[in-house]
């Protein structure tokens, strides 16, 4: 499996979205071939983001799976205390809750410096 990224934004606010292909594409035609459905795309897509209406279309037509958010079965908080360590949501948590997607899961992973200090100060 081969894995690509889509960015969009400015500054520092931004997104992205994963996409995962069995046969691997050249990284310049990976490009052209987003270029041509960005133009194709924009202004005139469905999903919330132009990337998403990217990797949808990838989808669709070219092979790639786009590993979106209602894909995730589980996720995990993750960090060196203990106890902030636990399961965030699973698929049937999710659907008790009446959520029919996933929008909301996310994982989070706090990473310590070597000098024991946290990116998060």
């Amino acid at each position: 499996m081969h894995f690509y990224e889509l960015h969009e934004g400015e500054d520092e606010l931004y997104s992205d979205v994963l996409l995962g292909r069995e046969e691997e594409m050249p990284a310049d035609d990976f490009f052209e071939l987003v270029q041509g459905l960005r133009k194709q795309l924009q202004g005139h897509h469905e999903e919330d983001t132009l990337i998403e209406a990217i990797a949808v279309e990838l989808e669709r037509n070219h092979a790639f799976l786009f590993i979106s958010d209602a894909r995730i079965t589980a996720a995990v908080n993750v960090s060196t205390d203990e106890d902030d360590n636990f399961l965030i949501a699973t698929e049937d948590e999710f659907s008790a809750l009446g959520l029919s997607n996933a929008d909301y899961r996310s994982a989070f992973a706090e990473y310590v410096e070597e000098d024991g200090g946290s990116d998060n100060d």
